[in-house]
């Protein structure tokens, strides 16, 4: 189909005052033409994405780019960045202005194209905002996924630092020797969490990663002071521990590239971490909708476009490198390849409706996704769901410390770590001993950030890893939701091209005779409702032994849920099932038979439950679901038509707990089957109380299922 835009060659304005670095010959090392082509590549797509934003009257809606972001002034510094890229396993944390840096390091200008007029194909199949990159590459520099949060690329970058260690140090993969990781990001994302999660992080471990700041002066419409105090975090952090950093001109091709060489070359040395904060300017609004007019002035703005480093490159280049014909046979040839890859880009198909739920978890028909181990790894680790006779008796804590031990001894890709995970052994002393017997490198404590902790482990599963991670408690994983929500919707939003399998060991609920509102968070539904999750909340040893070892051998990320009363008394307590032993999620257990009411619960709650039935001989059945993602519908579903009641039992709240779910399901599927109202006992909606006397008025106890049991059974 004919372009509705004509593609120029990029304007460069000759008569513009040349940059200092046009005196100078460009640099040694480097090739430039290659840089320079990436720049006016970059500026094209900025080009035709921003004329077809200003001609939304008379544009066709399939030739529409619906969300853009523009790379103007960005584009150059990028460019030479990305041509340093080029270890074997060089990993990119990137964000929405980081185009440039993908194009330098293999995007197809077409993929640039199609996926953000959201064609099928490219890098999201349709399903993501076109600027929300990623690019595997098992040989050359990965792109990790980006993320729609400021700030979210910073703690993957750290970690897949971390892993290039491992795999080369620990795996022994000289393959891995002096890759690097970069992560990218604007001034203001320089006040989030995750950058100095990140920070922390590479500075305390030494990691081969760099932190490039591209500062514009500019988060959306708040100036960098407002972000950053004297608005230069670079000469802030001047006094970092651990951290080479340069300050430079992103603007200036002489400046800009001596700055990133020798940062760049600093990190493959293997002398730990450096940041390169480069001035540049923002020659567009923040995005498409943007209109920067509203909170810049003219003299701002033009301040900008005289700083445009494009004019900058071509002066520097011409006529010491390229003639002034060589520079426009360059524009030409950028100007042919946008306009081919522009059409083949509209040409593609739309993507196919049909398809949007697949990917969300793996699926057998679909090729592997870069992250987590192969088909043929986990094949080779074997597994059976058939428990092994006669095992020790365990209570919870060492069923769980016994399977990680096991799967540690036999595959040294997985990574057990969190905070004090690793000299103490987990506030639980779940993981006493591990570090010991596996060592510091395999078995490990992490600076206390929630955030850091996810994140490494995303990227550390992108690589290849078994990261196993553990959350102190469940109310702590809240400052790493960003991570959590991004890492579950990976597959789905790169249509199959990356996975996390990562495993969350996260304690929480009701502790021996206490709680409160900070450690005995329940808050299981939360994860219920999360894309991509599996969501395991075993109730005693052997299931926790079964689930975990199937999470560590799962192409999907889990949480792992261990209840603190579970893991602080003998409830719970189970024969070993073995080494060998797997259990499939979405498979309830009958725990025992009855004839006119089914009893559902899961957790710790189940011990209360299966207490209260007793009082009722053979009329109480009663269902341990498990797991809740996926959930044993049909389990459920069968009991409640054979004793025509049920009550659903839980610790989580009682308004949108994962109760509900379940009593939905059995009115829509089960209502004729019925022989009264389906029932919930769950905590009131406040904060799980200290006292014991309040926390038994709070969760369910086992006189209060008793109580329901009866009235449910006299109806």
């Amino acid at each position: 189909m004919p372009s509705k835009t004509a593609v120029r060659p990029a304007k460069t304005d000759v008569a513009s005052s040349r940059s200092a670095s046009a005196d100078r010959a460009p640099r040694a090392g480097f090739d430039w033409r290659r840089i320079a082509y990436h720049t006016l590549v970059s500026r094209a797509l900025d080009d035709v994405e921003e004329s077809t934003n200003r001609n939304r009257a008379t544009t066709p809606r399939e030739h529409q780019v619906l969300y853009q972001f523009s790379a103007r002034g960005h584009d150059m510094a990028q460019t030479i960045l990305g041509s340093l890229l080029n270890g074997t396993h060089d990993g990119a944390g990137a964000y929405y202005r980081s185009r440039p840096l993908l194009l330098s390091v293999g995007l197809s200008i077409e993929d640039a194209l199609g996926s953000p007029l959201g064609r099928s194909g490219g890098f999201s199949d349709g399903r993501d905002i076109g600027v929300v990159c990623n690019l595997p590459n098992r040989e050359g520099c990965t792109v990790l996924p980006m993320a729609g949060d400021v700030g979210g690329q910073y703690t993957p970058a750290a970690g897949w630092a971390q892993s290039i260690v491992y795999h080369r140090d620990v795996l022994q993969d000289a393959s891995y020797a002096s890759s690097m990781a970069v992560a990218l990001g604007g001034d203001a994302s320089v006040a989030t969490n995750g950058f100095w999660a990140a920070l922390t992080m590479a500075t305390t471990l030494k990691l081969p990663m760099l932190f490039y700041i591209e500062d514009n002066d500019l988060g959306i419409s708040v100036r960098g002071d407002m972000q950053t105090p004297g608005g230069d975090i670079a000469k802030n952090l001047a006094s970092f521990t651990n951290l080479f950093i340069r300050n430079g001109n992103g603007s200036d091709p002489h400046d800009a590239s001596g700055k990133l060489a020798e940062a760049v070359a600093h990190v493959r040395a293997g002398h730990g971490p450096a940041l390169v904060r480069l001035t540049v300017p923002r020659l567009s609004s923040h995005s498409g909708p943007d209109n920067q007019k509203g909170y810049r002035s003219d003299e701002e703005i033009a301040a900008d476009q005289a700083r445009d480093p494009l004019p900058a490159l071509r002066n520097y280049l011409v006529p010491s490198l390229l003639s002034e014909s060589a520079w426009q046979e360059l524009e030409a040839e950028v100007a042919r390849d946008v306009e081919v890859a522009l059409t083949a880009a509209r040409a593609r198909a739309m993507p196919d409706a049909s398809t949007v739920a697949r990917h969300v978890y793996c699926e057998t028909d679909a090729p592997d996704a870069m992250g987590g181990l192969t088909r043929a790894e986990r094949e080779a680790l074997g597994g059976s769901d058939v428990p092994q006779e006669g095992g020790d008796l365990l209570r919870f804590a060492e069923a769980v410390r016994r399977t990680l031990r096991h799967e540690l001894s036999v595959n040294r890709k997985v990574v057990v770590f969190g905070e004090d995970v690793g000299r103490k052994g987990g506030v639980h002393l779940v993981t006493e001993g591990l570090q010991k017997q596996f060592g510091a490198e395999r078995v490990f404590d992490t600076s206390l950030s929630e955030e850091g902790i996810i994140g490494r482990a995303v990227a550390m599963a992108i690589s290849g890893l078994v990261p196993v991670a553990e959350i102190q408690f469940r109310k702590y994983a809240d400052p790493a939701t960003e991570q959590l929500n991004n890492c579950g919707t990976m597959r789905w939003r790169t249509a199959n091209r990356f996975a996390a399998p990562i495993v969350v060991r996260m304690p929480g609920g009701f502790g021996k005779d206490v709680g409160d509102p900070w450690h005995s968070l329940s808050d299981e539904v939360r994860f219920a409702h999360a894309y991509g999750w599996q969501v395991a909340m075993p109730s005693n040893a052997a299931d926790a032994v079964g689930l975990l070892r199937a999470a560590m051998r799962s192409p999907n990320p889990t949480i792992f849920f261990e209840h603190r009363s579970l893991l602080m008394t003998g409830d719970g307590s189970a024969r070993y099932p073995g080494d060998d032993y797997v259990l499939p999620f979405g498979r309830a257990a009958v725990l025992r038979e009855g004839n006119d009411i089914t009893l559902v619960s899961w957790g710790a709650m189940v011990h209360r439950c299966t207490e209260a039935a007793e009082a009722f001989g053979n009329a109480v059945e009663v269902l341990d679901l498990r797991t809740i993602a996926p959930w044993d519908r049909e389990a459920v579903l069968a009991s409640v038509r054979k004793t025509g009641r049920c009550l659903i039992v839980h610790e989580d709240n009682w308004t949108a707990g994962f109760g509900a779910e379940i009593a939905g399901t059995l009115a829509q599927e089960a209502f004729w089957q019925l022989d009264a109202p389906v029932a919930r006992l769950a905590p009131r909606d406040i904060p799980v109380p200290y006292h014991p006397v309040l926390l038994d008025a709070v969760v369910p106890t086992t006189q209060t299922i008793q109580q329901e049991l009866t009235r449910l059974l006299s109806v």
